[in-house]
């Protein structure tokens, strides 16, 4: 790889980046972007509609029109089309609460350094913590998965599959567009009990309850029971340790019949763990968040793989977003 060009300006960008972010964040929990919805508002109009001091919004706002999200004419504001279709509550587009699960994860990256000194987390895990940021990081995956479980699902091969373990599915966002592309398929999102509300509501609006029933459990500690033709394991690993990460497979793969299809959904590190630079940034993450979690290589996957006693280990083709892969095998 060609070594970076450094320089003062480069460093320092950087450095301050979290400023941008921080803005972003502001106006989302602001719901900033739904107040300006599709019409001209003054600022005073928004900042009673908020409940903030106007002259401080004014400023926030100044500050999203330099960064492309807000325009203004005369003395009223508006937002672009990308800010309302995608961070306006009332957009079916809105990404706001993974922006809002970002935003919880500030405080815990500027004690990375607390982190690496002593090899331990500085923050709890978003599933185990309070509602509203447990509220964030379940719809903030749904956010996430909306965008690209439509295109995943087409290179994922369950068409002579007829049930589905979704391990560890949050708020059952592949499970949904898994049974929308195999019409024959029957799922179970298999999650935390406090998961199940976000679920059973996502399920519903998707007119699939018939079809997706939701099993409550920690896939560590409970029995994962059921037999099913396929095991989807998305984004679940990296929060584990090798160790937790051999329980939740094996578990995965006694639920499976012979023949069944297991497959892993991961942000994937090169085999000598220093790239690409996603992955990279989320074994940050896990330090900061997990006792044991780290993002894997695709020959420490299909290492596991291999040692659940699966055959036909494979990556798929499939490239998503933040160099997610899926590396799958048979029973």
């Amino acid at each position: 790889m060609e070594e970076t060009q450094w320089t003062p300006g480069k460093l320092l960008g950087i450095s301050g980046s979290y400023w941008q972010a921080c803005t972003l964040h502001a106006g989302v929990k602001l719901d900033l972007f739904t107040v300006l919805g599709k019409a001209k508002v003054g600022a005073e109009e928004a900042a009673k509609k908020i409940g903030c001091d106007a002259l401080a919004l004014i400023k926030l706002l100044n500050a999203l029109i330099a960064m492309g999200l807000v325009t203004k004419s005369g003395n009223e504001y508006s937002n672009t089309s990308g800010s309302y279709d995608y961070l306006s509550t009332v957009s079916p587009n809105y990404i706001g609460y993974i922006i809002k699960h970002h935003h919880h994860l500030v405080e815990g990256f500027s004690k990375l350094d607390t982190s690496v000194m002593t090899g331990k987390p500085v923050r709890g895990r978003a599933s185990f913590t309070d509602e509203v940021k447990r509220e964030s990081f379940l719809l903030g995956m749904f956010n996430q998965a909306s965008n690209t479980a439509p295109n995943l699902v087409k290179d994922v091969p369950l068409s002579d599959k007829l049930t589905l373990l979704d391990l560890g599915g949050g708020p059952g966002t592949y499970a949904i567009y898994f049974c929308l592309q195999n019409p024959r398929l029957l799922a179970s999102v298999y999650d935390l009990a406090t998961t199940k509300p976000f679920a059973e509501s996502t399920i519903k609006r998707f007119n699939l309850s018939d079809r997706i029933n939701f099993i409550p459990g920690n896939y560590l500690d409970d029995p994962v029971e059921g037999k099913y033709d396929a095991a989807w394991l998305s984004h679940i690993l990296h929060a584990e340790g090798f160790s937790g990460c051999m329980t939740i497979i094996n578990k995965a793969v006694a639920a499976l019949n012979p023949g069944g299809l297991l497959l892993i959904h991961e942000f994937i590190l090169n085999d000598t763990m220093d790239g690409p630079l996603f992955p990279a940034l989320f074994s940050l993450n896990m330090l900061i968040g997990t006792p044991d979690g780290q993002a894997y290589s695709e020959s420490q996957i299909k290492g596991m793989l291999k040692d659940a006693g699966l055959k036909d280990i494979k990556r798929l083709p499939y490239k998503g977003p933040n160099d997610a892969g899926i590396i799958c095998g048979v029973k």
